[in-house]
């Protein structure tokens, strides 16, 4: 029988849920359409991701799609924080390895726990919640997007477990679930222990490295300069055909870090984010998370911009608090820490920097 590809295009709730099941059970493969796309931009993405049928909340129809190889579970669009949106085919194989080594590191016991899907279920930090709770039975609620009042109410009847972005932590107690999940490169440095730092990405299913510590089965190694992965989690391929993998099973993330000598990862930012100035390496993450701490600095990022004496000339992108920071007194900051290179040459005022779905800078629109 040949494997097609649906389309769910309908609010999270138990109803999407559902219709996962019954896809799967039928022996297709998922692709979550992201419900806060203009229709003619859904409509074009079913269609590059090659559906064959989409589901919504008033039925199903046909399209002429593209068939899924036996064994592919789910097909995610990437976040898109670099430019075009990749499909990515995830096998039953690689979502149930994910689920379970993210199980066994949390220790999640059915009987007692909850889980609480309140990401957007078109992206794999949302959308792997669901996989977690359904391969090992527990419980879940699912909201149809983050909203603070209700993943708090969900916390005081019972949820115990839950993944969040940054900016959604920041909005809740914390402290009323067991354990948080939080992806992404503005993870707060300090957080309370229950609150867990992941690294991962659509590619790989989810977080696959938790505190810096790689999940059961995970492999790290960096080549000059860049995180290479190998581990049962990663994806097959991409929806085109593209194989991203070195003929040994590593996956090149395009992101830069390093492992101390516990095998510790810390990552510094995609590869083509750094900047060059003066011949000296700059890591824009780094200088973020010192500025995010200036007070009157809501939000911020740091972006190179083209230079004719310095290469790139570090600049800082801030969202003002109820001051405004001077680049006088952003700039000692900085050199408090860092070295005085790294410190913004020139900064720039703005009212909301852009971010995808799941809160990660879109660095390509700055």
């Amino acid at each position: 029988m040949v494997s097609r590809l649906v389309a769910i295009s309908m609010p999270g709730g138990q109803q999407y849920v559902d219709a996962i099941q019954r896809v799967w059970d039928a022996g297709d493969a998922v692709l979550p359409v992201d419900q806060r796309l203009p229709k003619e931009m859904q409509k074009q993405l079913i269609k590059d991701m090659g559906a064959s049928e989409v589901v919504n909340s008033s039925g199903s129809f046909s399209l002429e799609g593209k068939a899924v190889e036996p064994g592919d579970a789910l097909v995610v669009a990437t976040s898109g924080s670099t430019g075009q949106p990749k499909g990515v085919v995830l096998t039953h194989e690689s979502l149930a390895a994910n689920a379970e080594a993210t199980s066994d590191f949390l220790e999640v016991d059915p009987a007692v726990d909850k889980w609480l899907a309140c990401l957007p279920l078109s992206h794999v930090g949302g959308f792997s919640v669901v996989v977690r709770a359904l391969h090992l039975g527990a419980p879940l609620e699912v909201h149809d997007g983050f909203n603070a009042d209700a993943v708090m109410t969900a916390a005081q009847e019972g949820t115990t477990l839950v993944s969040l972005v940054p900016t959604a932590l920041q909005r809740v107690d914390s402290a009323l679930f067991r354990r948080v999940l939080v992806g992404g490169s503005s993870v707060p440095e300090q957080r309370p222990e229950n609150v867990i730092a992941t690294y991962g990405m659509t590619e790989t299913g989810s977080g696959i490295v938790y505190n810096g510590h790689p999940l059961e089965g995970v492999e790290l190694r960096i080549v000059n300069g860049e995180v290479h992965i190998r581990c049962p989690m990663l994806f097959r391929c991409y929806r085109n055909g593209d194989d991203p993998f070195t003929a040994d099973g590593w996956y090149p993330t395009g992101d830069s870090g390093s492992l101390d000598s516990f095998g510790v990862l810390t990552v510094f930012g995609r590869m083509g984010e750094m900047i060059i100035t003066g011949g000296e390496n700059v890591w824009p993450v780094a200088v973020e998370r010192i500025l995010e701490k200036v007070t009157s600095v809501a939000e911020c990022a740091v972006v190179g911009r083209p230079d004719p004496e310095w290469g790139e000339s570090v600049t800082a992108i801030v969202v003002p608090g109820e001051e405004v920071p001077s680049l006088e007194m952003l700039r000692e900051v900085v050199k408090e820490s860092l070295p005085a290179f790294c410190a913004p040459h020139s900064v720039e005022y703005v009212d909301q920097l852009p971010r995808t779905a799941l809160g990660k800078i879109q660095r390509h629109l700055l």
